[in-house]
């Protein structure tokens, strides 16, 4: 089977990996000139190292990786809100959560689909893709190349996916009211005393960071904003430093000493959840099909998880491709619609602007059972996969 995946992220990488260890023919096809690394950093919990053990990537993940112990909530004025226990997390799901910097994460992905022979071909922008008379689809890109293959595979992001146009019509994503400023910082020392995730809340701003060592971490603040504007690079640490300036250490010393050309301002945008993921030979994953807010810890995860769902499922013996899109979509919609509308919960009550409510936003963020949370999460984020307390049948990759 000829399977051409559009996008080298995330999600088409590690499925382009997953696929040629099953044996199948594949080009990866991406619009822009080399490879990206927009994205500050990522979490991978544990369900996202299941599948990075599986697809022979763990060691080299460990190697440029943290370990998180907690993920620690604080008001704006450093006030205790609660913590969860991300070990307590990994030994119910049965798995190490890894932190780790985009660009190191995709140089490995990167690295490994090259070894595997997997072709990226770059420059390649699709125009439009149309169905031919044998219902199959057909691919134009701007460099005047057109493709068919048996299988196309589209993971070509959340904001401007041509393989959801072609499948849904309607590939607007929907902007939900608040910026991220993100960032990458490297010090010359020490700046944390443990490798702990530090979640700071305002009154419509959020500052996050996340070690990887004790002197480099990745970070985002963000704020509400009803409107787009546009965007000036030279200005963002000023924008941060006027709106974190009251904010507790290490958030200014953080900001500060971060390097300009490694702060990126994103005005966050998700896609309303479809219940259709696929039309004659092609097939949405990853952002394409489900684009969670960062709010969810659990974009590329799923990215991940789609990536091992599907291998799973294509290693097995469909004669037609609708019955096996069908039953990808049928494990995989639920659990990723769940985490979508949950980050859009979470969101709006991390932005709200109303004073009292984010009085009590924080009180019941103190009074939170996180021994339930890690429960709650192990349960949701280990479905459908062989790990935590009730794991399913696993197949494996080598």
């Amino acid at each position: 089977m000829k399977i051409a995946i559009f996008g080298a992220g995330v999600g088409g990488l590690s499925t382009a990996i997953a696929l040629k260890k099953k044996g199948f023919d594949i080009d990866i096809y991406e619009r822009t000139e080399k490879q990206s690394h927009i994205g500050a950093g990522i979490v991978c919990w544990p369900n996202a190292t299941f599948v990075l053990g599986e697809l022979g990537l763990l060691n080299d993940v460990k190697k440029v990786s943290g370990l998180p112990g907690k993920m620690c909530r604080y008001s704006d004025t450093n006030e205790d809100l609660g913590s969860i226990d991300i070990q307590a997390l990994n030994k119910k799901m049965g798995a190490l959560s890894y932190s780790i910097l985009r660009k190191d994460l995709m140089c490995i992905l990167s690295d490994h689909a090259s070894k595997l022979g997997v072709t990226v071909n770059y420059q390649h922008e699709i125009t439009q893709i149309t169905t031919s008379p044998d219902n199959e689809a057909e691919v134009h890109f701007k460099n005047g190349k057109t493709i068919k293959a048996d299988l196309i595979i589209g993971a070509d992001g959340r904001m401007n996916s041509i393989t959801r146009k072609y499948v849904n019509d309607n590939n607007a994503p929907v902007y939900q009211g608040f910026i991220n400023w993100i960032g990458v910082i490297d010090s010359r020392r020490d700046i944390f005393s443990e490798v702990n995730v530090s979640d700071y809340w305002g009154v419509g701003k959020r500052f996050g960071i996340v070690p990887i060592t004790l002197n480099k971490a990745y970070w985002a603040g963000a704020v509400s904003s009803p409107t787009i504007d546009d965007n000036k690079p030279g200005t963002y640490k000023q924008e941060l430093i006027s709106l974190f300036q009251n904010w507790p250490q290490p958030i200014t010393e953080i900001i500060e000493q971060t390097q300009q050309e490694n702060i990126n301002k994103i005005y966050v945008h998700d896609h309303n959840p479809i219940k259709t993921w696929h039309k004659n030979n092609v097939l949405l994953i990853g952002d394409a099909a489900h684009a969670p807010l960062p709010t969810s810890g659990q974009g590329a995860c799923q990215a991940l998880e789609d990536a091992w769902q599907l291998a799973q499922l294509l290693d097995k013996d469909f004669t037609e491709l609708e019955p096996l899109f069908n039953t990808f979509t049928k494990i995989r919609y639920s659990k990723t619609e769940g985490i979508m509308m949950g980050a859009r919960q979470f969101a709006t009550s991390l932005f709200n602007t109303d004073l009292d409510a984010c009085k009590q936003r924080n009180l019941n963020s103190q009074s939170t059972d996180y021994d339930a949370v890690v429960n709650g999460m192990s349960k949701g984020w280990a479905n459908g996969l062989p790990i935590g307390d009730h794991p399913q049948q696993s197949t494996p990759f080598y």
